[in-house]
């Protein structure tokens, strides 16, 4: 007879499912935020939160004094499946920082409401990914 166990995988490290949980909340935030920029601004954090997550999980490989780099730029590399959702935020990143800056003339209804959409589901993949499920 063979003896089916059910294999277990480790837990996710507690900064990542804390980070996930941030990331659940700022885009539930940015869900009810009437105003588009801080809509876009609120959906692209909860989405670099989501990221970071994954990031936690998996770990960063140690590059000694390396100089900084964005959660889109190594998460492309640590999880190269996440790679094209690493490019498509990375290209909102310049946006997300002119809301910060309080330039907001470029941020319209629709962007906002698609980078929502885009952040639901990548959180939806980031969890699975922090989880073990892929």
């Amino acid at each position: 007879m063979l003896n089916h166990r059910r294999l277990s995988r480790p837990a996710p490290p507690p900064s990542a499912l804390s980070l996930l949980e941030d990331a659940k909340r700022e885009l539930d935030d940015a869900t009810w935020q009437r105003d588009p920029p801080y809509r876009f601004a609120g959906a692209y954090l909860a989405a670099l939160r989501a990221g970071a997550a994954v990031l936690a999980a998996r770990g960063r490989p140690h590059r000694g004094r390396s100089r900084p780099v964005s959660v889109w730029t190594l998460l492309g590399t640590i999880a190269p499946e996440l790679g094209e959702w690493a490019a498509f935020f990375d290209a909102n990143s310049a946006t997300r920082a002119a809301v910060q800056a309080g330039i907001t003339r470029g941020v319209s209804t629709r962007a906002a409401d698609d980078l929502v959409r885009q952040s639901t589901q990548f959180l939806a993949i980031a969890r699975r990914a922090v989880h073990g499920g892929g």
